[in-house]
This record gives C-alpha cells, structure tokens and sequence, in this order.
C-alpha cells in the first residue's frame, strides 16, 4: 500500500514573503532563522540532514553537503496568513478572498446575540490578545462571576477560553458551537474558526488543557486532495486539530493529541502500523481495505505555546523535540512511502506583537526510493495536493497549475 504523509511544523516559517508588510509584517520576519539565531545553535542534526539548511534563504546554517531529501520552499498563494487558509492550500483549496479579521472585537450587537442564545450572562474581553495574557487579565473575574472570556487575534477567530473548574468542558463546546451558528447564519460574517480555550489552575498556574481544546471551523466549499483521495478507495488519517481544520470533510480517521510529544508518537506509530485505525474512525465513508493511506499531522506547540508567545528560546526546544523523533518515524518507512515536512506559516516568536507572520515555508521530501534534489521555490502550498496526487496514483485530481 502506497502512503503519502505530511507532517506540519505549525509555524516554521523561513522568511518574509514579498507581500509581508501587506498584512503587516516586517520583511526581517523569519522564523527558523530567528529562532535559531537566539539559540545560538540548535541540536537538529536530523533536519540539517534532510535539507532545511539547504534551502534558499535559510540562512542561519550551513548546507549539509549531501542532504538525503529533496529541499525547496513554497510561497502562499492564498489571501491570508492563519492555520485554515494554511492547511487548506496544501490540500488544495486556494482562497481568493480572506477570511474577516476584527481588530476591534466583535460588534456589540453580535455579542448581545451570544450573550442572549448562549445564556452565559456576560462576557470578558473581547479584543485582539495573547490566550495567556488575557486569561491571567480576567481569569478572578471569570471565576467570580462564571462569564466567559472571549477575544481574537490578527487571524479569522472567535476564541472562548473558560476555567473548567468553574464551567463544564460540555458547557463551553455548547457557547462554542452556538457562536458558530450565530455567525454562519450572518451572510456580514466570514470567520474562519470559533475555538474553545479551555484551562485550569494547577499548582496556583493557570494552564491551558491543550488536549482538550476543539476547533469549530467553517466547511471547505469544495473538494480536496483527501476527499478525491477517499473517492479512489484510499484511508486519510488526521493526527492533532487536522480534524477540526477541514471539519472532518475527507478524513475517515482522526486522534486529537495533547501536543506534539503525542502527535510524534502517533504519527511514528501511525507509519509503523501499530495504531488500532478501527476505533478512531470519522463519518466519512471509507473502504475496509483501503488501497492508499494519507497521514495528515499537525504538531501545534511551535506555534500555539511558543510563536504566539514571543518565546524563541522554547520555540527551539521544540524544533531538537521535533528532531530527535525524526530518526524513528524514517525508519519506519518503506519505498512506498513518500513523506513531506512542510509548514502553514509563520510566527516569528522575536518580531512585535504575538501574531502569525507572512513567510514562506518549508518544503523536504523523503522517501527510500527517491533521490534527493534541489526542488526550488515552488509558487503555492497546493504543490503538496499535486505531489500527493501523483504519487497515490490519484487519477480523478486535476493538478492545478499555480504550483
């Protein structure tokens, strides 16, 4: 069985993209390179090895002299710089008109309907900010009064983040699933995802519960690489939010993760064919035996703890995590296995602000029946949907030719 698998580093940008400062951003935004340049040195032999310092405007390190994956770059051809718009092109999807943005919160005639559909009694926030800065802002009078915190960020969100001790994890998912429909059922609104923020107090810390966070995405409006995929008898597996990213439209088995240590081991256990597939199936039909499979994995931490955070210094442990996984998930693959290492944007952790940058991303290609090569710069993510294509034998997917 043929397998393509596609694992996203969430928010390993390279550089600034020629229309950065158009959403904001400085052209001096480079993620891996600033976050390598903090570090002084990271331990990332294995990525070093696959081609990452090869690429062109990777800087920060010198080429591996004969790097055993193909290395290039891609540049986001979609308007945009968030996680849905990301994903979706690498499926495929390529987005002409941007998801909307609120500076300035919500308006309060939305937030007057939530607060009357929701029942929640009030609310707290309401403007662009960092998860964890507003949550330490308004978590005493959370607690006091059980009034939901809500805020966005320079990206397509609707964010309710809740203490659990004083709102049921049942009760959020319902205020999110309610803002959801509230702004589906406004043709003034397209946001792309309400996501619930869930969190506790250990040991006097508030700490997110990042396993138990949940995404309520808007459905893609057309098919994707994964739904041709399940049409043509093949399995797509979705490992961390991949799920909620694409609302489950062409996944037919899906495991959310706690953060990226659990999302490198199912993806390593996923590739050697250790993860019982059964009991994690979605809606989507999908055949008993399937003649291809597609791994789909996001590893969060890099952006959600780090980039967002303006924590370089964390940002490149995660990458030697990242690393140290990478000899195990290799060689766990045969020559019909196809892998790709890639990114959906940026979030340089040392530039102002805490929000996503406009970079290009990554692009390694492994697989023991390939030679390695220099792949350039390739002119949309959709190049992966192609490549995914042509190598499963996709026959019915049309490759589209901006990539």
């Amino acid at each position: 069985m043929k397998r393509a698998i596609v694992i996203v580093i969430d928010a390993l940008g390279i550089g600034a993209l020629p229309d950065a400062p158009q959403y904001g951003d400085s052209m001096q935004c480079n993620t891996f390179g600033n976050v390598y340049r903090h570090a002084g040195e990271l331990k990332i032999p294995n990525l070093l090895s696959l081609g990452l310092g090869n690429i062109e405007s990777v800087d920060c390190v010198p080429p591996y002299p004969n790097p055993i994956a193909s290395f290039g770059r891609m540049m986001e051809v979609s308007q945009g710089k968030d996680t849905t718009t990301g994903h979706w092109e690498i499926a495929g999807l390529i987005l002409d008109k941007p998801f909307d943005v609120f500076p300035n919160g919500f308006p309060d005639d939305f937030m007057d309907k939530f607060v009357d559909i929701s029942g929640c009694g009030g609310f707290f926030g309401n403007c662009p900010a960092s998860g964890t800065a507003i949550v330490e802002q308004y978590n005493e009078s959370h607690v006091r009064t059980g009034h939901p915190i809500v805020y966005t960020s320079a990206d397509s969100v609707f964010q309710i983040a809740c203490n659990t001790d004083v709102v049921p994890l049942e009760k959020l998912y319902q205020w999110c699933q309610q803002a959801r429909d509230l702004l589906d059922q406004d043709e003034a609104f397209n946001v792309s995802r309400v996501i619930a923020r869930p969190y506790h107090e250990v040991n006097g810390q508030l700490q997110r519960r990042s396993g138990d966070r949940h995404d309520y995405a808007v459905p893609p409006h057309k098919p994707m690489i994964m739904n041709h995929l399940l049409d043509n008898g093949g399995a797509v597996l979705g490992i961390g939010k991949i799920v909620d990213i694409f609302l489950s439209s062409g996944i037919s088995h899906a495991v959310h993760t706690s953060g990226n240590t659990d999302g490198l081991k199912l993806t390593t256990d996923a590739i050697a064919g250790r993860l019982p597939l059964d009991s994690l199936r979605t809606n989507q039909a999908c055949e008993s035996h399937p003649t291809s499979q597609f791994i789909f994995t996001n590893l969060v931490d890099t952006d959600a703890l780090y980039g967002h955070r303006n924590d370089p210094a964390g940002y490149g442990k995660a990458l030697e995590e990242i690393d140290a996984a990478l000899p195990a998930i290799l060689s766990a693959m045969t020559e019909d296995d196809l892998l790709i290492i890639t990114a959906d944007h940026g979030c340089d952790p040392t530039a102002p602000g805490t929000d996503h940058t406009r970079e290009y991303v990554p692009l390694l290609e492994f697989s023991p029946a390939l030679p390695a090569r220099s792949i350039g710069t390739k002119r949309s993510f959709s190049y992966i949907a192609d490549r995914i294509a042509d190598w499963l034998d996709i026959m019915s997917w049309t490759p589209l030719a901006v990539s």
